[in-house]
C-alpha cells in the first residue's frame, strides 16, 4: 500500500538514508521535516531532494504550530519519527537542548498525531507512528552479560540517554493511553557515509586524513555493536510496514568491537589510502575518559529477524571500508557540514577536571 510517511530529522545521519531506502524501494510519498541544526544538512539529501516523490519542510519537531500544518497540508499516514540531539559528549555540555528536541518534540509530534488521526469513530487502524530510539536507554552491560533486549529494565546513564528513555515512555504512553498505533526501535551504534564529524568514525578518519593525532577515550576498551545505517534503515522501513503496533524491536549488527579495535582498523585502512602517513595507529592517544562511559552496548535483534524478516547484511569489514572510503572521497560534504566543528572534543563537563585533551565522541 503506498502511503505518505513524514520523516522527522530526514536531513540528518540516519534520517537521510531512511528517505533515500523509501525512495528507492518503495512507492511511498515522503515528507521530510528537518530544523536543519549543526547535523541537519540538505548536502546529505542530494539527489533525491528534488525527486518527484520528496518534500522537504523546514520545521523544528517543538514548533507545534509547524507540525500540525505538515499534518494538514501533506496528510501523512506514517510517521518515522527520528529527529532528536544524539550526540552524549553534547548533553554533558548542554543537556537542555536533548530535553527541548528530544522529549518536548517527542511530545509535540505524538500530539499532532494523534489530533491528525482521531475520527469520530476513534482512532484510525491504517496509520503508524514509528519512534526510533537507541540502545543507550537500557545502560551499560557488564562484559559477560546477556544482549539488551525488548523487556530489559531502562537504566539510561547520560544526559542523552535520560532524554530517549524520557521519549519511549511517551511513546508507550500514547499507544496505552490513547490507541496512537505506535512501535518503537532502538538500534546499537550506526555507521556509514553522512555522520555528522563529530562521531568516531569520521572523527578517526578525517583526523587521520590531515595527520592530527587520534584520540580515544581511556583505554579504548568500551564495546560497541555496530550497524551499518542503510541496514537500520531497511530495518525501519520494514517495522513500518510490517510491525505491530505496541511493539519494541531492537536492531543490531551482531559486530560488538572494543573501541580501540575499531579505531586500528581504521588505521590500517588509511595505511593503505596514505602510506605516507603510514603507521596511522602510531598517532592514536588515550585522553581522559568520558563522565560516565558505558561499559559495553549489545542488542539482541532475535525479535526484528524474526517477526520483520529484516537481517543485517553488510559485514563490518566491507562497511568500515565504505565508510572510510566515503569520508575520503567526499570533502565538499565535509566542508558543507562541518560549519566551525574543529574536531576537537566535546563533553569534558564538571567531572572531568582541567583536562583539555582531545577525545572521540
Amino acid at each position: 500500500m503506498s502511503r505518505t510517511v513524514l520523516v522527522t530529522g530526514g536531513a540528518g545521519f540516519i534520517g537521510s538514508a531512511v528517505v533515500r531506502h523509501l525512495l528507492a524501494a518503495t512507492d511511498h510519498h515522503v515528507v521530510t521535516l528537518d530544523a536543519l541544526t549543526y547535523a541537519g544538512h540538505l548536502a546529505s539529501l542530494e539527489g533525491v531532494l528534488d525527486d518527484p516523490r520528496h518534500t522537504f519542510v523546514h520545521a523544528d519537531v517543538t514548533d507545534a504550530a509547524a507540525v500540525a500544518d505538515a499534518f494538514r497540508t501533506h496528510a501523512p499516514d506514517a510517521v518515522l519519527h527520528l529527529a532528536a540531539e544524539s550526540h552524549v559528549d553534547r548533553s554533558i555540555d548542554g543537556p537542555a537542548a536533548f530535553l527541548r528536541t528530544n522529549v518536548d518534540g517527542t511530545f509535540t509530534l505524538l500530539e499532532a498525531a494523534r489530533a491528525a488521526w482521531t475520527t469520530d469513530h476513534g482512532m484510525r487502524d491504517d496509520v503508524r507512528f514509528v519512534h526510533v530510539s537507541t540502545d543507550e536507554v537500557f545502560g551499560s552491560l557488564a562484559p559477560d552479560a546477556p544482549a539488551f533486549h525488548e523487556g530489559t529494565p531502562y537504566a539510561p546513564r547520560s544526559p542523552y540517554a535520560a532524554s530517549k528513555a524520557a521519549s519511549d515512555h511517551l511513546a508507550r504512553a500514547w499507544f496505552h493511553t490513547y490507541g496512537l498505533p505506535v512501535i518503537v526501535t532502538n538500534c546499537s551504534n550506526n555507521y556509514g557515509p553522512r555522520q555528522f564529524p563529530e562521531k568516531l568514525l569520521p572523527t578517526i578518519v578525517l583526523r587521520g586524513a590531515r595527520g592530527a593525532s587520534l584520540p580515544i577515550y581511556g583505554a579504548g576498551d568500551q564495546v560497541r555493536d555496530w550497524l551499518y545505517v542503510d541496514d537500520h534503515a531497511r530495518g525501519l522501513v520494514a517495522a513500518l510496514e510490517r510491525g505491530t503496533p505496541g511493539a519494541t524491536y531492537l536492531f543490531g549488527g551482531r559486530n560488538e568491537r572494543r573501541n580501540l579495535e575499531v579505531v586500528q582498523q581504521v588505521c590500517r585502512l588509511l595505511d593503505d589510502a596514505h602510506p605516507d602517513g603510514a603507521p596511522h595507529a602510531n598517532r592514536i592517544e588515550h585522553v581522559p575518559d568520558r563522565p560516565g562511559h558505558d561499559v559495553r552496548y549489545a542488542v539482541d535483534p532475535t525479535r526484528a529477524e524474526t517477526d520483520l524478516g529484516w537481517r543485517p547484511t553488510v559485514a563490518f569489514e566491507e562497511g568500515l571500508r565504505t565508510t572510510v572510503d566515503w569520508y575520503r572521497t567526499h570533502p565538499a560534504w565535509v566542508d558543507a557540514v562541518r560549519g566551525g566543528y574543529d574536531l576537537e572534543r566535546q563533553g569534558l563537563g564538571p567531572q572531568a577536571g582541567p583536562e583539555t585533551g582531545r577525545g572521540t565522541p
